[in-house]
């Protein structure tokens, strides 16, 4: 009898440890944070922009570095929908530069600009395929992603990605303007 309470207590045991690992895998790794300028931001936001496969929706208070909209625009070119929601403050005081006029111009890109005077959209997040979250105080500049004290953290969460998807969808939607309306505005 002795020994067949534990016989049953090892199996129970080892089956509880089994079920343990297995809710274990289920969970979503810890975020990763990355630090510039000990780090080359750009470099890990390249590198996830070019794993996207079905969808791309990028925050961001500015779009300026090269590498970054030279990804978006492969990762379109790919087939993937690419989406991107900037501040629209400063929309208008200068040309484009090329990679950013290459994205406006993409048909597999859809920009949109948060209207001047309302308040700053001050994010500098995006996510991919649903399942990952880029998010942090590094903007989407050459000087914000390599030069000044910044983070980049991802979030590999499917859990995050909806929340990010549920906000990104309302500012979205909400005064929101396209490049060719601001534009004419400042006419």
């Amino acid at each position: 009898m002795l020994q067949l309470r534990t016989s049953l207590g090892r199996l129970a045991l080892g089956i509880g440890l089994l079920l343990a690992s297995l809710a274990g895998g289920l969970a979503d790794p810890a975020p990763i944070i990355h630090y510039a300028p000990a780090e080359n931001l750009e470099r890990i936001d390249v590198a996830l922009i070019n794993q996207a496969q079905s969808s791309i929706d990028l925050a961001a208070y500015v779009l300026t570095d090269w590498p970054v909209m030279e990804a978006l625009a492969r990762a379109a070119d790919r087939g993937v929908r690419v989406r991107i929601y900037m501040d629209g403050g400063r929309i208008g005081e200068r040309d484009p530069t090329v990679p950013f006029a290459d994205l406006m111009a993409d048909p597999g890109v859809e920009i949109r600009y948060k209207r001047p005077g309302a308040p700053l959209m001050h994010l500098k997040s995006y996510q991919i395929d649903g399942r990952l979250v880029r998010s942090g105080a590094a903007n989407f500049s050459a000087s914000g992603l390599k030069r000044q004290d910044n983070d980049l953290i991802v979030i590999e969460s499917r859990a995050a990605a909806a929340a990010f998807e549920r906000r990104f969808e309302t500012i979205y939607a909400q005064n929101a303007a396209s490049s060719q309306a601001l534009a004419q505005a400042r006419r």
